[in-house]
């Protein structure tokens, strides 16, 4: 598992946010690295900082595929709402002897990659039905690097995405498996899908962690009811900026939340495969998490 070295610690916070504004497309991959050159200047090399910032999806892997207590497929479903069918990563335990709960893995905003498959794992290994959407399905799926993700996940009508994300989450709620509790976690994009889903469908989602994720739309928060687990990073500004607001919605509508902001990391500090990771931080929010669907899911 990555740690993050002194090299990464030393990289300037601005680099941090500049990959941030580039991952959100809020600039072009062309800026971000003339931005990048710059820190040259003061004694880094591309090849220290873009190993920082970008992903190496082969240190993500906690949970091999190739677990005896795991078994991974793909497997289609219906979504009459949004792209007509939808394909996911769907990972149960190898045992189960009688009915057991649902999780729905949501990915960011470039498609199902090797770390999102891994969560899902993860999630299997602790005795739940993981099923990961894959957005990209209806353009080919994931298709292998995050630069071509990200484009072909902007390219997307997001209303669509949306409906498929709500019909993969009703899927696998029904599976022969399952035993009708869902939760949900993702990360960024995800986290912001886990929020929209706890609004649209909140008598179905009996647990809901998003990740450093905005809410859903001001319409819709009405009709959350709960609970919720949200984690969010010190220096995420650009997600924080929203967190009062809902904050506040969500008080007024007493819905049951915990909310923890964890010190000192950036967007993704969960995510093992970029310097970004912060360990310590990660492994905290995933037992929260793990908690928290142990209370929801399995009482």
């Amino acid at each position: 598992m990555p740690t993050t070295d002194i090299t990464t610690r030393e990289i300037p916070q601005e680099a941090f946010d500049w990959y941030d504004e580039y991952a959100h497309g809020i600039i072009d991959r062309r800026e971000f690295m003339r931005r990048l050159s710059a820190l040259t200047l003061l004694g880094f090399s591309m090849t220290t900082l873009t190993s920082a910032l970008l992903p190496n999806y082969a240190l993500a892997e906690q949970v091999s595929f190739n677990d005896d207590a795991i078994k991974a497929s793909y497997t289609l479903f219906d979504s009459p709402k949004g792209h007509g069918q939808g394909r996911g990563y769907l990972v149960t335990p190898t045992q189960i002897s009688s009915p057991i709960a649902a999780v729905l893995v949501v990915h960011e905003n470039r498609g199902l990659n090797p770390y999102i498959e891994d969560v899902a794992r993860r999630v299997a290994k602790q005795g739940y039905i993981a099923f990961a959407p894959d957005a990209l399905y209806p353009l080919g799926g994931y298709p292998g690097n995050d630069d071509a993700g990200r484009q072909l996940q902007a390219s997307m009508d997001r209303s669509k995405i949306e409906e498929d994300f709500i019909a993969a989450a009703q899927f696998i709620r029904m599976h022969p498996q399952a035993n009708g509790k869902l939760g949900a976690v993702g990360f960024c994009f995800g986290g912001y899908i886990v929020n929209m889903l706890a609004a649209v469908i909140p008598e179905q989602l009996n647990a809901a962690v998003p990740f450093y994720g905005t809410p859903a739309a001001a319409s819709l928060q009405a009709n959350i009811k709960g609970p919720l687990l949200l984690h969010f990073a010190e220096l995420d500004k650009r997600v924080n900026a929203a967190w009062p607001d809902y904050q506040t919605q969500l008080a007024k509508l007493k819905v049951p939340y915990q909310a923890h902001i964890y010190a000192g990391v950036n967007h993704g500090f969960h995510n093992d495969s970029t310097g970004r990771y912060n360990q310590a931080a990660a492994e905290l929010a995933w037992q929260r998490t793990l908690d928290f669907f142990q209370q929801e899911l399995q009482r």
